[in-house]
C-alpha cells in the first residue's frame, strides 16, 4: 500500500476535508452531519447548511474526525468522539437498545462515519483511519470507544453508501468486541480503553 498518514481535522485542513468527503458516496451532501441533527434538523438543512455546520464545528474544536492522506493527498475521513456529540445515536433504536453503556457518559466516543475516495476503495484505509481514531480516542481520556458496524456476511446486501459505518471484520481485526445486535446484519461493537 502506499505512504498514509493520518491527520485530526482542524480549520486550515477544512480543503483536505472536503477533498476526502466528496470523493464519491454520500459525504458531499452529508458532511458528516447525520449524527449530530435529529431526523427533522437533517432533513431541514442544505447540503450547502450542512457544509457550513461542518466547517464551524471543526473550526470551534475539539476535531470531530481525522483525515487519511495516501501520498500526502486526502483519501479518507471517520468521525470519531464523544458519543453525547453524536445524539442520533441515542435515538437509534438499533444502537440504544443494545449498547451497555449509559448514553450521558462522556467518556463513551463512537466511531460513526468512514467516507473513502473511490480511487483509494479496497487498499484498507478503513483499518488505518480506525487505527489512528483508537489512538486519538485514548490520547483524549476516552474510556470506551464504542461503534456500530454492518456485517455483510450475514446476508443481507448493501450498497456502497450504506456501508459508511464500517465493516465487522475491520472493528474485530482492531481488537474491538461484539457487544450486541438489534439485527443479523447490524452489530454494536466496543473497545475498552483504560489503562
Amino acid at each position: 500500500m502506499s505512504r498514509v498518514t493520518v491527520e485530526a481535522a482542524s480549520a486550515d485542513r477544512f480543503a483536505d476535508v472536503q477533498h476526502a468527503l466528496t470523493g464519491g458516496g454520500d459525504g458531499a451532501s452529508c458532511q458528516c452531519q447525520w449524527w449530530t441533527l435529529t431526523n427533522a434538523q437533517f432533513s431541514a438543512a442544505t447540503a450547502e447548511e450542512r457544509l457550513r455546520m461542518l466547517h464551524d464545528e471543526i473550526g470551534a474544536g475539539p476535531p470531530p474526525g481525522l483525515i487519511a492522506y495516501v501520498e500526502d493527498v486526502p483519501a479518507g475521513w471517520v468521525r470519531v468522539g464523544p458519543r453525547v456529540r453524536q445524539p442520533r445515536l441515542e435515538r437509534t433504536r438499533a444502537f440504544a437498545s443494545v449498547s451497555e453503556q449509559p448514553w450521558d457518559d462522556a467518556s463513551v466516543w463512537a466511531v460513526t462515519c468512514f467516507v473513502t475516495r473511490k480511487e483509494h476503495r479496497g487498499e484498507g484505509l478503513n483499518a488505518a483511519l480506525l487505527d489512528a481514531a483508537v489512538t486519538f480516542a485514548r490520547a483524549r481520556g476516552a474510556r470506551v470507544l464504542e461503534a456500530y458496524p454492518i456485517d455483510p456476511e450475514a446476508g443481507r446486501r448493501h450498497t456502497a453508501n450504506s456501508l459508511f459505518h464500517g465493516l465487522l471484520s475491520t472493528f474485530l481485526s482492531a481488537g474491538f468486541r461484539e457487544v450486541g445486535r438489534s439485527r443479523p446484519d447490524r452489530v454494536v461493537v466496543a473497545l475498552t480503553l483504560e489503562k
